[in-house]
């Protein structure tokens, strides 16, 4: 019988090899040392069971529980982390995560945990992991992952591979808010620094390729919070007026 499959998120390699030692008997457990790897891992095998170290020096642990939710990943994620504070694990339970586990903390209390998850995941029947879909739609506005095309009320757009990506992430959370923390981190997902104005400068050139020249504009700026993709309300009822008007 194969053993369950565990996905252990952890940068600190002293960490990742004592637990992956400690659990060699009883799980086949495979290692990320970033956040990026973590996602590709995923989006290639099907794991039984994740545990998260929040803290890597990539992607933060919240937006990796929040994208392996979008791709549609079920697989119970255990958070362990230094954060004692109730906000912290809130935030990351909310994005995604079914358990949070404070460091330090015994090998038993770690075990313990990770049967209860994997009970869960045996009753619920095997992880499913949905496909992408290789083309994102709203709004009139259709994205193509596998061609980079894109187009709005069936006019073709040409846009440079930054400008793709953003307009990707705004379909994939169409309708909520993106922060510019959050978009520069899709961005350069392996830097360190955020690249905050280099974002706005973005948006402002796909704001002229996909709004400028339509009558709606569908990338809203939310002051003090970042950007959502979405035609604004007011608009919609006054070209609804116009259209009914004699």
């Amino acid at each position: 019988m194969a053993l369950p499959k565990i996905l252990l998120i952890e940068d600190d390699r002293s960490i990742a090899g004592a637990l992956a030692y400690a659990l060699k008997n009883a799980y086949d457990v495979d290692i990320a040392a970033s956040g990026k790897l973590a996602i590709y891992k995923t989006d290639s095998q099907l794991y039984d069971i994740i545990v998260l170290n929040p803290d890597l020096p990539d992607i933060p642990g919240i937006i990796i529980c929040q994208q392996l939710r979008n791709r549609g990943l079920r697989t119970p994620i255990l958070i362990v982390s230094l954060d004692h504070k109730t906000l912290s694990k809130i935030s990351l339970l909310d994005a995604g995560a079914n358990d949070y586990l404070t460091k330090p903390f015994s090998l038993g209390e770690f075990c313990a945990r990770l049967r209860v998850l994997v009970r869960g995941t045996i009753q619920q029947a095997q992880t499913v992991l949905v496909p992408i879909p290789t083309s994102l739609a709203a709004n009139g506005v259709v994205l193509d992952r596998q061609s980079y095309a894109v187009s709005r009320d069936g006019v073709n757009i040409p846009l440079r591979r930054k400008e793709f990506d953003i307009l990707e992430y705004l379909l994939e959370h169409v309708g909520q808010v993106v922060s510019r923390d959050a978009l520069s981190r899709h961005l350069w997902p392996d830097s360190d620094s955020y690249w905050t104005n280099t974002v706005t400068v973005h948006i402002k050139a796909l704001r002229d390729k996909i709004d400028r020249p339509f009558a709606l504009a569908l990338i809203q700026t939310v002051h003090g919070r970042g950007y959502k993709l979405e035609a604004p309300l007011p608009a919609l009822q006054q070209l609804a007026k116009v259209a009914k008007a004699p």
